[in-house]
Protein backbone atom coordinates (compact mmCIF):
# COMPACT_ATOMS: atom_id res chain seq x y z
CA UNK A 1 0.00 0.00 0.00
CA UNK A 2 1.24 3.24 -1.31
CA UNK A 3 1.53 6.22 1.39
CA UNK A 4 0.87 10.11 0.83
CA UNK A 5 4.18 10.68 1.29
CA UNK A 6 5.15 8.06 -1.72
CA UNK A 7 2.38 9.71 -3.61
CA UNK A 8 3.90 13.23 -3.62
CA UNK A 9 7.23 11.90 -4.00
CA UNK A 10 5.93 10.55 -7.64
CA UNK A 11 3.90 13.51 -8.43
CA UNK A 12 7.27 15.51 -7.46
CA UNK A 13 9.24 12.98 -9.53
CA UNK A 14 7.21 13.35 -12.55
CA UNK A 15 6.85 17.22 -11.98
CA UNK A 16 10.97 17.52 -12.58
CA UNK A 17 10.82 15.14 -15.65
CA UNK A 18 8.54 17.23 -17.41
CA UNK A 19 9.83 20.16 -17.07
CA UNK A 20 13.30 18.71 -17.73
CA UNK A 21 11.86 17.39 -20.77
CA UNK A 22 9.80 20.78 -21.51
CA UNK A 23 11.30 24.04 -21.86
CA UNK A 24 8.19 25.51 -21.91
CA UNK A 25 6.95 23.74 -18.80
CA UNK A 26 9.48 24.81 -16.91
CA UNK A 27 9.65 28.62 -17.96
CA UNK A 28 5.88 28.60 -16.46
CA UNK A 29 7.16 27.22 -13.35
CA UNK A 30 9.77 29.97 -12.71
CA UNK A 31 7.21 32.24 -13.74
CA UNK A 32 5.01 31.13 -11.62
CA UNK A 33 7.36 30.84 -8.41
CA UNK A 34 8.55 34.51 -9.23
CA UNK A 35 5.06 35.59 -9.18
CA UNK A 36 4.44 34.21 -5.59
CA UNK A 37 7.70 34.96 -4.07
CA UNK A 38 7.86 38.43 -4.93
CA UNK A 39 3.74 38.90 -3.81
CA UNK A 40 2.50 39.65 -7.44
CA UNK A 41 -1.33 39.10 -5.81
CA UNK A 42 -0.76 41.57 -3.13
CA UNK A 43 0.75 44.07 -6.60
CA UNK A 44 -2.65 42.67 -7.97
CA UNK A 45 -4.69 43.35 -5.77
CA UNK A 46 -3.03 47.27 -5.07
CA UNK A 47 -3.60 47.99 -8.90
CA UNK A 48 -6.67 47.03 -8.98
CA UNK A 49 -8.02 49.09 -6.01
CA UNK A 50 -6.41 52.34 -7.52
CA UNK A 51 -7.65 51.69 -10.87
CA UNK A 52 -11.05 51.76 -9.53
CA UNK A 53 -10.57 54.60 -7.76
CA UNK A 54 -9.35 56.38 -10.54
CA UNK A 55 -12.42 55.76 -12.17
CA UNK A 56 -14.52 58.69 -9.98
CA UNK A 57 -12.08 61.28 -10.68
CA UNK A 58 -12.24 60.62 -14.41
CA UNK A 59 -15.81 60.95 -14.76
CA UNK A 60 -15.66 64.12 -12.28
CA UNK A 61 -13.02 65.35 -15.01
CA UNK A 62 -15.42 64.14 -17.84
CA UNK A 63 -18.76 65.81 -16.26
CA UNK A 64 -16.72 69.11 -15.82
CA UNK A 65 -15.47 69.08 -19.33
CA UNK A 66 -19.41 68.27 -20.59
CA UNK A 67 -20.46 71.58 -18.34
CA UNK A 68 -18.01 73.81 -20.23
CA UNK A 69 -19.48 72.58 -23.51
CA UNK A 70 -23.22 72.95 -22.52
CA UNK A 71 -22.18 76.41 -21.17
CA UNK A 72 -21.23 77.38 -23.88
CA UNK A 73 -23.83 76.11 -26.40
CA UNK A 74 -27.62 76.93 -24.84
CA UNK A 75 -29.19 75.41 -28.26
CA UNK A 76 -27.21 71.99 -27.22
CA UNK A 77 -28.30 72.13 -23.38
CA UNK A 78 -31.90 72.74 -24.11
CA UNK A 79 -31.73 69.70 -26.49
CA UNK A 80 -29.87 67.42 -23.62
CA UNK A 81 -32.87 68.81 -21.10
CA UNK A 82 -35.73 67.51 -23.13
CA UNK A 83 -33.87 64.26 -24.23
CA UNK A 84 -33.17 63.54 -20.27
CA UNK A 85 -36.96 64.84 -19.54
CA UNK A 86 -38.12 62.29 -22.34
CA UNK A 87 -35.89 59.30 -20.61
CA UNK A 88 -37.20 59.64 -17.06
CA UNK A 89 -40.56 59.58 -15.61
CA UNK A 90 -42.31 62.54 -15.52
CA UNK A 91 -41.86 62.69 -10.96
CA UNK A 92 -38.10 62.99 -11.81
CA UNK A 93 -37.91 65.53 -14.48
CA UNK A 94 -37.32 68.57 -12.17
CA UNK A 95 -35.26 66.97 -10.00
CA UNK A 96 -33.41 65.53 -13.12
CA UNK A 97 -33.04 69.29 -14.26
CA UNK A 98 -32.15 71.00 -11.47
CA UNK A 99 -29.35 68.32 -11.27
CA UNK A 100 -28.01 69.43 -14.95
CA UNK A 101 -28.46 73.08 -13.94
CA UNK A 102 -26.17 72.67 -11.11
CA UNK A 103 -23.55 70.48 -13.05
CA UNK A 104 -23.67 73.72 -15.38
CA UNK A 105 -22.84 76.66 -12.31
CA UNK A 106 -20.30 73.63 -10.17
CA UNK A 107 -18.61 72.71 -13.39
CA UNK A 108 -15.24 74.61 -12.40
CA UNK A 109 -15.19 72.96 -8.46
CA UNK A 110 -15.70 69.78 -10.35
CA UNK A 111 -13.20 70.00 -12.44
CA UNK A 112 -10.80 70.76 -9.97
CA UNK A 113 -11.67 68.35 -7.16
CA UNK A 114 -11.51 65.27 -9.98
CA UNK A 115 -8.33 66.58 -10.87
CA UNK A 116 -6.58 66.53 -7.26
CA UNK A 117 -8.11 63.31 -6.98
CA UNK A 118 -7.38 61.71 -9.65
CA UNK A 119 -3.47 63.06 -9.19
CA UNK A 120 -3.58 61.05 -6.08
CA UNK A 121 -4.95 58.09 -7.35
CA UNK A 122 -3.21 58.50 -10.53
CA UNK A 123 0.09 58.61 -8.47
CA UNK A 124 -0.56 55.56 -6.31
CA UNK A 125 -1.25 53.44 -9.46
CA UNK A 126 1.49 54.31 -10.52
CA UNK A 127 3.39 53.75 -7.97
CA UNK A 128 1.91 50.08 -7.39
CA UNK A 129 2.74 49.15 -11.03
CA UNK A 130 6.22 50.59 -10.88
CA UNK A 131 6.73 48.73 -7.60
CA UNK A 132 5.22 45.67 -8.95
CA UNK A 133 7.32 45.59 -12.61
CA UNK A 134 10.26 46.45 -10.07
CA UNK A 135 9.74 43.52 -8.11
CA UNK A 136 8.83 40.81 -10.99
CA UNK A 137 11.98 41.50 -12.57
CA UNK A 138 13.88 41.32 -9.47
CA UNK A 139 15.09 44.59 -9.15
CA UNK A 140 16.01 46.27 -5.53
CA UNK A 141 13.56 49.69 -5.11
CA UNK A 142 16.05 52.22 -4.27
CA UNK A 143 15.55 55.15 -1.78
CA UNK A 144 14.37 58.13 -2.79
CA UNK A 145 13.15 61.33 -1.29
CA UNK A 146 9.01 61.57 -1.17
CA UNK A 147 8.78 64.23 -3.47
CA UNK A 148 11.48 62.70 -6.43
CA UNK A 149 9.35 59.70 -6.02
CA UNK A 150 6.20 61.20 -6.88
CA UNK A 151 7.70 63.65 -9.71
CA UNK A 152 8.75 60.50 -11.23
CA UNK A 153 5.78 58.58 -10.97
CA UNK A 154 3.41 61.15 -12.54
CA UNK A 155 5.52 61.70 -15.45
CA UNK A 156 5.49 58.07 -15.95
CA UNK A 157 1.77 58.23 -15.78
CA UNK A 158 1.89 60.90 -18.26
CA UNK A 159 4.29 59.44 -20.50
CA UNK A 160 1.70 56.27 -20.31
CA UNK A 161 -1.23 58.21 -21.27
CA UNK A 162 0.25 60.06 -24.31
CA UNK A 163 1.86 56.23 -25.10
CA UNK A 164 -1.46 55.32 -25.34
CA UNK A 165 -2.84 57.97 -27.12
CA UNK A 166 -0.27 58.28 -29.69
CA UNK A 167 -0.61 54.21 -30.39
CA UNK A 168 -4.55 53.82 -30.39
CA UNK A 169 -4.60 57.00 -32.59
CA UNK A 170 -2.31 55.24 -35.20
CA UNK A 171 -4.61 52.25 -34.93
CA UNK A 172 -7.32 54.40 -35.62
CA UNK A 173 -5.57 56.44 -38.52
CA UNK A 174 -4.75 53.21 -40.07
CA UNK A 175 -8.39 51.91 -40.07
CA UNK A 176 -9.79 55.01 -41.67
CA UNK A 177 -6.78 54.33 -44.12
CA UNK A 178 -7.64 50.89 -45.12
CA UNK A 179 -11.33 51.97 -45.32
CA UNK A 180 -10.41 54.60 -48.04
CA UNK A 181 -7.98 52.78 -49.81
CA UNK A 182 -10.83 49.68 -49.90
CA UNK A 183 -13.38 52.51 -50.94
CA UNK A 184 -11.02 54.02 -53.63
CA UNK A 185 -10.39 50.19 -55.16
CA UNK A 186 -14.39 50.11 -55.26
CA UNK A 187 -14.04 46.93 -52.96
CA UNK A 188 -16.12 48.50 -50.02
CA UNK A 189 -19.12 46.23 -48.58
CA UNK A 190 -18.25 43.45 -50.36
CA UNK A 191 -17.04 39.92 -48.27
CA UNK A 192 -13.28 40.04 -49.12
CA UNK A 193 -13.34 43.96 -48.01
CA UNK A 194 -15.29 43.02 -45.07
CA UNK A 195 -12.63 40.24 -44.04
CA UNK A 196 -9.82 42.55 -45.20
CA UNK A 197 -11.12 45.43 -42.72
CA UNK A 198 -11.32 42.55 -39.55
CA UNK A 199 -7.79 41.56 -40.19
CA UNK A 200 -6.66 44.83 -40.44
CA UNK A 201 -8.51 46.12 -37.37
CA UNK A 202 -6.75 42.86 -35.61
CA UNK A 203 -3.19 43.56 -36.09
CA UNK A 204 -3.44 46.93 -36.10
CA UNK A 205 -4.94 46.63 -32.26
CA UNK A 206 -2.02 43.90 -31.95
CA UNK A 207 0.45 46.28 -32.98
CA UNK A 208 -0.94 49.15 -30.80
CA UNK A 209 -1.13 46.78 -27.68
CA UNK A 210 2.44 45.25 -28.50
CA UNK A 211 4.20 49.21 -28.40
CA UNK A 212 2.62 50.01 -25.00
CA UNK A 213 3.12 46.48 -23.32
CA UNK A 214 6.84 47.21 -24.81
CA UNK A 215 7.01 50.41 -22.88
CA UNK A 216 5.49 49.18 -20.18
CA UNK A 217 7.67 46.29 -19.57
CA UNK A 218 10.41 48.19 -20.40
CA UNK A 219 10.67 51.91 -19.13
CA UNK A 220 8.40 52.05 -16.23
CA UNK A 221 10.54 49.80 -13.99
CA UNK A 222 12.67 51.39 -11.40
CA UNK A 223 15.46 50.26 -13.14
CA UNK A 224 15.48 50.07 -17.21
CA UNK A 225 15.38 47.29 -19.07
CA UNK A 226 16.70 46.41 -22.65
CA UNK A 227 14.44 46.29 -25.25
CA UNK A 228 15.32 42.72 -26.18
CA UNK A 229 14.26 41.37 -22.96
CA UNK A 230 10.74 41.93 -23.47
CA UNK A 231 10.04 41.52 -27.16
CA UNK A 232 8.07 38.21 -26.46
CA UNK A 233 6.69 39.42 -23.20
CA UNK A 234 5.35 42.42 -24.96
CA UNK A 235 3.72 40.19 -27.79
CA UNK A 236 2.86 37.23 -25.09
CA UNK A 237 0.71 40.35 -23.28
CA UNK A 238 -0.92 42.10 -26.41
CA UNK A 239 -2.54 38.68 -27.25
CA UNK A 240 -3.33 37.99 -23.97
CA UNK A 241 -4.96 41.21 -23.73
CA UNK A 242 -7.00 41.28 -26.94
CA UNK A 243 -8.66 37.77 -25.66
CA UNK A 244 -9.66 39.62 -22.48
CA UNK A 245 -11.56 42.47 -24.59
CA UNK A 246 -12.92 39.67 -26.84
CA UNK A 247 -14.33 38.12 -23.38
CA UNK A 248 -15.23 40.79 -22.11
CA UNK A 249 -17.29 41.89 -25.11
CA UNK A 250 -19.10 38.67 -24.99
CA UNK A 251 -19.65 38.81 -21.06
CA UNK A 252 -21.48 42.29 -21.73
CA UNK A 253 -23.54 41.03 -25.06
CA UNK A 254 -24.71 38.15 -22.11
CA UNK A 255 -25.64 40.13 -19.57
CA UNK A 256 -27.23 43.13 -21.83
CA UNK A 257 -30.55 41.40 -22.22
CA UNK A 258 -31.86 42.57 -18.37
CA UNK A 259 -31.52 45.66 -16.50
CA UNK A 260 -30.31 44.34 -13.39
CA UNK A 261 -27.15 42.96 -15.93
CA UNK A 262 -26.57 46.20 -17.19
CA UNK A 263 -26.52 47.88 -13.88
CA UNK A 264 -24.55 45.74 -11.47
CA UNK A 265 -23.04 43.29 -14.10
CA UNK A 266 -21.47 45.77 -15.80
CA UNK A 267 -19.80 47.02 -12.16
CA UNK A 268 -18.55 43.10 -11.01
CA UNK A 269 -17.20 43.01 -15.12
CA UNK A 270 -15.38 46.15 -14.83
CA UNK A 271 -13.78 44.94 -11.78
CA UNK A 272 -12.89 41.40 -13.16
CA UNK A 273 -11.66 42.68 -15.86
CA UNK A 274 -9.54 45.33 -14.46
CA UNK A 275 -8.09 42.52 -12.50
CA UNK A 276 -7.45 39.93 -15.45
CA UNK A 277 -5.09 42.68 -16.95
CA UNK A 278 -3.31 43.11 -14.19
CA UNK A 279 -2.43 40.08 -13.14
CA UNK A 280 -2.08 39.19 -16.90
CA UNK A 281 0.55 42.38 -17.09
CA UNK A 282 2.30 41.09 -14.01
CA UNK A 283 2.81 37.24 -14.80
CA UNK A 284 4.07 38.24 -18.45
CA UNK A 285 6.33 40.71 -16.60
CA UNK A 286 7.46 37.41 -14.27
CA UNK A 287 7.51 34.79 -17.57
CA UNK A 288 9.41 37.52 -19.13
CA UNK A 289 12.16 38.24 -16.65
CA UNK A 290 12.92 34.19 -16.04
CA UNK A 291 13.16 33.68 -19.88
CA UNK A 292 16.59 31.80 -20.10
CA UNK A 293 17.76 34.73 -22.73
CA UNK A 294 17.24 36.69 -20.03
CA UNK A 295 19.12 35.39 -17.17
CA UNK A 296 22.54 34.50 -19.57
CA UNK A 297 22.13 38.13 -20.40
CA UNK A 298 22.08 38.90 -16.35
CA UNK A 299 25.53 39.86 -14.94
CA UNK A 300 27.24 37.27 -12.19
CA UNK A 301 27.63 39.28 -9.09
CA UNK A 302 30.96 38.25 -7.94
CA UNK A 303 32.03 38.40 -4.45
CA UNK A 304 34.99 40.70 -3.51
CA UNK A 305 38.20 38.54 -3.14
CA UNK A 306 38.89 38.07 0.90
CA UNK A 307 42.17 39.39 2.29
CA UNK A 308 43.33 36.97 4.74
CA UNK A 309 46.08 38.79 6.95
CA UNK A 310 48.16 36.76 9.39
CA UNK A 311 50.03 39.18 11.88
CA UNK A 312 52.85 37.54 13.48
CA UNK A 313 53.53 37.90 17.33
CA UNK A 314 56.08 39.35 18.84
CA UNK A 315 58.96 36.98 20.92
CA UNK A 316 57.51 38.61 24.17
CA UNK A 317 54.47 38.65 23.41
CA UNK A 318 54.15 34.86 22.67
CA UNK A 319 56.12 33.96 25.35
CA UNK A 320 53.89 35.55 28.30
CA UNK A 321 50.87 32.88 28.10
CA UNK A 322 53.07 30.20 27.83
CA UNK A 323 54.58 31.51 31.41
CA UNK A 324 51.31 32.58 32.95
CA UNK A 325 50.10 28.90 31.81
CA UNK A 326 53.16 26.86 33.81
CA UNK A 327 52.87 29.52 36.78
CA UNK A 328 48.75 28.82 37.26
CA UNK A 329 49.76 24.95 36.87
CA UNK A 330 52.65 25.23 39.60
CA UNK A 331 50.32 27.38 42.20
CA UNK A 332 47.47 24.59 41.73
CA UNK A 333 49.73 21.23 41.74
CA UNK A 334 51.15 23.16 45.36
CA UNK A 335 47.77 23.39 46.37
CA UNK A 336 46.29 19.90 45.74
CA UNK A 337 49.55 18.30 47.23
CA UNK A 338 49.12 20.59 50.39
CA UNK A 339 45.55 19.13 51.09
CA UNK A 340 46.41 15.52 50.42
CA UNK A 341 48.69 15.89 53.46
Amino acid sequence: MRTNSGTRTDWATRWRAAKAKRRWLDHLARAGNRYIEHSGYQYVGAITYFSVLSIVPMLMVGFSAAGFVLAGSPHLFDELRAVVANAVPRALDAEVGALLDNLIDQRAHIGVLGLVVGLYSGWNWMNALRDALTAMWDQHRRDQPLLSMIVRDLLALFSLVAALVVSFGLTAIGGGAGVWLLDLAGVDGTPVASVLLTVTSVLLALTADWLVFLWVLTKLPREPVGLRSAIRGAAAAALGFELLKLAGNIYLGIIGGSPSGVAFGSVIGLLVFISLVSRLLIFITAWTATGSDTLKRRPVLVAPPTVITIAAAEPGNALRPALFGAAFGAVATFLLTRRRR
